[in-house]
């Protein structure tokens, strides 16, 4: 059993292990720049690691791999017998990224 960490980021949660790419919500930064991201839970094998002391210590460092966008979501608002409806379009920028280390 590998080491992975539960980490937070863009107000989510993902579980990463080294190696992982993931789409994570937008992050500043050219293709090739290091991030570190905090860690909620870390577990090493059968010790599993919840002690905000012991998680200040453990760093999760990924390598941004690309920018990028989200599938096209469409947004249409309808009232009845008004005549009224609005159409409105979303593509959310996220960020691939690839975990690098988890040390601890």
């Amino acid at each position: 059993m590998s080491a992975y960490a539960i980490v937070k980021t863009g107000g989510k949660q993902y579980k990463v292990a080294v190696g992982d790419v993931v789409e994570v919500e937008k992050l500043e930064g050219e293709p090739g720049t290091e991030h570190t991201f905090p860690a909620v839970l870390f577990v090493d094998g059968g010790e599993v690691t919840t002690d905000a002391d012991a998680l200040a210590q453990v760093s999760v460092t990924g390598k941004v791999v690309e920018q990028t966008k989200g599938p096209k979501i469409r947004i249409h608002k309808f009232k009845n017998k008004t005549g009224y409806h609005k159409r409105q379009g979303h593509r959310q920028k996220l960020t691939r990224v690839e975990v690098t280390a988890i040390s601890k």
